[in-house]
C-alpha cells in the first residue's frame, strides 16, 4: 500500500505547482485589463474610464487590422492542418512519409523570424523567384512595383505561417500516432474498399484530433497574436492589430500606453473569438465526418488528392531551406543587381560590420536562453515525477500561456514587474522566457518519460533505494537523449521569442531575434541575412549539442542496443 498511498500524495502537489505556474499569466492578464479601463496609477490613471477602448475605436483601419489579424490566424492554421492531416492519412509508415518527415524535422529548429526572412528573400520582387525567371521570361530589368510581401490581405504572412506551423503539427501527430492501431485499421480500411485519405478520416481522425487538439488551438492562437512575421511578412498599412499594439508599447507617450492596454484586450478577445470560429469549423467536421461515414462512399481513387499534399508540404520546406540558404548568400554578397541570378562577387564585409554588434545580443540571447530552458526542464522534470505516469490532464494550467495571446498578458507583467521593483535584465527576461518554454519542454519530454518501462523503477524500489536516488541513477540517465532534445526544444523556443523579449527588456536587454526583427524595417539585405542566419543557427547548435552528447557519453555500450 506504501507506493499508492505515495501516489496521492505527489499527484495533488503536481497539480498544485501547475496551478501556481500559470499566475504569472492570470497577474499579467489582470496587468493589462486594468489600465485598459484607465486603472493604472503609475502613469496617473486613477480612475476607471471606457474612454480609451472610444480612442481605440477611433484609430484608422482599426477593425481592417484586427479582421486582417483574425483571417490571416485562422486561415494559416486551416491550411496547415487540412495538408499535414491529408498526408498523414495518405503516407504515414511509407518510404515518402520517411522522406518529407525527415525533411521537415530541421524546420522546428527554424525561429519564426528566420523563416519569415527567407520566404520575404524569395519572394519580394527583387528576390530570388522573380530573379531566376528575369528576364528572359518576364522582361523585367527592374523589380517590379508588387506589395510581395506585406500585401494588403496578407496572403503572405499566412503562406509563411502555413510553412512554419506544418512541421509542428506533424511532429505532434507523430507523437499521437503510436497510441492509434493505424496498421490495423488501414488493413481494414482497405479491405472494405476505402481509399487511404477516407478510411483513415473514417477510422482514425476523431480519435487522432482529441489528441491534438490542444497543439492546434496552440497555433491557432499563437497566429492571430504574432508580431514579428506580421512585421516582416505582413500588410504595413495597416499593420495587423498585434503590430499596431507593440508599436504603441513601445511610444513614449503616457496615452499609448492605455491605448496598448486597450488593444491587448481587444486582442485577447480576438483570439476567443478565433477559437469560437474553430468550435464551429469543428462542428461542421464532425457533420461531415458523419455525412461520410454513412454514405457508404469509398473514394479510393485519391492519389491526386494525397500527391497535392505531399507536394505542398515538400515545397514548403523547400522553399524555407531555399530561403535561409539565400540569407546565407546574401550575408557574404558583394555587388548583386537585378536581375543578376547570382552576386558578381563575395566578401565577408558584412560580417565584418555585423561583428561589433552582434556579440552583445548573441550573448544575451545564449544567457536568456539557457538560463529559461535549463529552469524550464528542471520543473518539467519536477512535474512529471509528481504527477506518476497518468494522463497530463493536471499540467493543463501549465499550457496557459500557449491559449493565450502573448501580446495580452506581458504588458501587464511588465507593469507588474515595474512596480515591484524588478529593472529589466537578463535575469527578468529569462524568468518571461520560462513562461512560454515551459510548455513546450513538457510537451516534448512528457511521451518518452511516461513510456519507460516501470519496472526498472520498480526493481530499484525492491532493492531499497530511495525515489531520489532512482530518479537520479535509474530514469534520468536513461532518459538523457529525451532531457536534451526538451533542452534544445525550449532553448529554440527561448531564441526565437520576440515580444516578450522587447516588453520585459524594455530596449535595454536586446537579443539577435530583436535586432533581426528591427532590421527588417531596413534595406540592407546583407545585414539582414547575417543575423537571421545567426538567429537560425542558434537552435540548431542547441539540437546538434543535444544529438551528439549522448553518443559520447554512451559510447561504450553501443553494443547493449537491442
Amino acid at each position: 500500500m506504501d507506493i499508492p498511498v505515495r501516489e496521492r500524495i505527489r499527484r495533488p502537489i503536481g497539480t498544485g505547482l501547475a496551478v501556481l505556474l500559470c499566475l504569472p499569466v492570470l497577474a499579467g492578464l489582470a496587468g493589462t485589463v486594468l489600465p485598459a479601463f484607465g486603472y493604472l496609477p503609475a502613469l496617473g490613471g486613477a480612475q476607471f474610464t471606457p474612454g480609451h477602448f472610444e480612442a481605440l475605436a477611433a484609430q484608422p483601419h482599426i477593425q481592417r487590422s484586427a479582421f486582417v489579424s483574425l483571417a490571416a490566424g485562422l486561415t494559416s492554421t486551416f491550411i496547415a492542418l487540412v495538408v499535414v492531416a491529408i498526408f498523414v492519412a495518405g503516407y504515414a509508415g511509407t518510404r515518402p512519409f520517411a522522406f518529407i518527415q525527415h525533411l521537415l524535422s530541421p524546420l522546428l529548429a527554424v525561429p519564426h523570424a528566420a523563416s519569415a526572412f527567407a520566404i520575404a528573400f524569395l519572394i519580394a520582387p527583387s528576390g530570388f523567384l522573380v530573379r531566376l525567371v528575369s528576364p528572359e521570361l518576364t522582361g523585367f530589368l527592374r523589380p517590379p512595383d508588387w506589395l510581395i510581401p506585406n500585401d494588403p490581405l496578407g496572403l503572405s504572412m499566412v503562406a509563411g505561417l502555413a510553412a512554419k506551423e506544418m512541421p509542428f503539427l506533424l511532429l505532434v501527430m507523430l507523437a499521437a500516432l503510436p497510441q492509434l492501431p493505424l496498421a490495423n485499421s488501414r488493413r481494414l480500411m482497405s479491405a472494405l474498399g476505402y481509399g487511404r485519405v477516407t478510411g483513415f478520416a473514417i477510422a482514425m481522425w476523431p480519435a487522432l484530433y482529441r489528441q491534438i487538439r490542444l497543439p492546434v488551438l496552440a497555433v491557432l492562437v499563437y497566429s492571430t497574436s504574432v508580431v514579428d512575421v506580421a512585421m516582416i511578412l505582413g500588410p504595413q498599412l495597416p499593420p495587423t492589430l498585434p503590430v499596431r499594439i507593440a508599436a504603441w508599447l513601445a511610444d513614449d507617450d503616457v496615452g499609448a500606453r492605455f491605448l496598448a492596454s486597450a488593444g491587448a484586450v481587444v486582442q485577447l478577445a480576438l483570439g476567443l473569438v478565433a477559437i469560437g470560429f474553430w468550435i464551429g469549423i469543428e462542428r461542421i467536421g464532425r457533420l461531415c465526418h458523419r455525412r461520410l461515414c454513412s454514405s457508404g462512399r469509398r473514394l479510393a481513387a485519391d492519389r491526386l488528392l494525397r500527391r497535392t499534399a505531399a507536394s505542398i508540404t515538400a515545397v514548403s520546406a523547400a522553399l524555407i531551406f531555399t530561403g535561409l540558404a539565400l540569407l546565407a548568400l546574401w550575408s557574404i554578397a558583394g555587388l548583386w543587381p537585378f536581375p543578376d541570378r547570382l552576386p558578381t562577387s563575395l566578401t565577408i564585409a558584412a560580417w565584418g560590420r555585423a561583428l561589433a554588434g552582434l556579440v552583445d545580443p548573441l550573448a544575451a540571447t545564449i544567457a536568456i536562453a539557457l538560463l529559461s530552458s535549463l529552469a524550464a526542464l528542471a520543473i518539467a522534470i519536477l512535474l512529471l515525477s509528481l504527477g506518476g505516469h497518468g494522463k497530463a490532464d493536471r499540467w493543463l494550467p501549465v499550457f496557459l500561456p500557449l491559449l493565450v495571446p502573448e501580446i495580452a498578458f506581458v504588458f501587464g507583467l511588465q507593469v507588474l514587474a515595474t512596480g515591484v521593483g524588478f529593472s529589466p535584465s537578463i535575469a527578468t527576461v529569462a524568468a518571461m522566457h520560462l513562461v512560454f518554454v515551459l510548455p513546450y519542454v513538457l510537451l516534448s519530454l512528457g511521451p518518452p518519460w511516461r513510456a519507460l518501462d516501470r519496472r526498472y523503477e520498480q526493481i530499484a524500489s525492491g532493492l531499497g533505494k530511495s525515489s531520489l536516488r532512482t530518479l537520479m541513477t535509474i530514469r534520468l540517465p536513461m532518459l538523457l537523449r529525451a532531457c536534451l532534445t526538451a533542452l534544445a526544444v525550449g532553448f529554440a523556443v527561448s531564441v526565437s521569442l520576440y515580444l516578450p523579449t522587447v516588453v520585459i527588456g524594455a530596449g535595454r536587454v536586446t537579443t539577435i531575434t530583436t535586432e533581426a526583427v528591427a532590421l527588417s524595417s531596413g534595406g540592407d539585405r546583407r545585414i539582414i541575412g547575417v543575423y537571421a542566419l545567426v538567429q537560425a543557427l542558434l537552435p540548431f547548435s542547441g539540437f546538434l549539442v543535444a544529438s551528439l552528447v549522448p553518443q559520447l557519453l554512451f559510447r561504450q555500450r553501443r553494443a547493449m542496443r537491442i
